[in-house]
């Protein structure tokens, strides 16, 4: 049977998605910056340069630069979403999971010396 929906559970919920949506906007600025980045040198060129001239047309600039800010999104978003995996996951972890210290248990299996 679920448990009872309280004014803490709801909280709870209420910073969870609070903090998981820092990753998506921490990738929309990475993304707008990306744009930015990427469109003043490919505009540049393609005004300057008489290959960029002849050879990449305005569905080319577009794609380039969509590229470079959808790869800056995920980018950013992904090291975001780590960073705070790693950090949460380490403080709600059991005392016996945080201690990482080898302590030479291990035993090779038998068929690892089979001739």
């Amino acid at each position: 049977m679920p448990a009872p929906v309280t004014s803490k559970s709801l909280d709870q919920q209420l910073e969870l998605a609070k903090r998981c949506s820092r990753a998506a906007l921490t990738g929309a600025k990475a993304a707008a910056v990306a744009t930015i980045v990427s469109a003043v040198p490919t505009l540049a060129s393609v005004r300057m340069s008489p290959w960029a001239k002849a050879n990449i047309n305005p569905t080319g600039q577009a794609l380039i630069i969509s590229s470079v800010a959808g790869m800056a999104y995920f980018i950013a978003a992904d090291k975001k979403i780590i960073s705070l995996a790693r950090q949460h996951s380490y403080e709600n972890a059991p005392e016996h999971l945080k201690d990482t210290s080898y302590k030479g248990t291990a035993r090779l299996h038998s068929s690892f010396f089979r001739p």
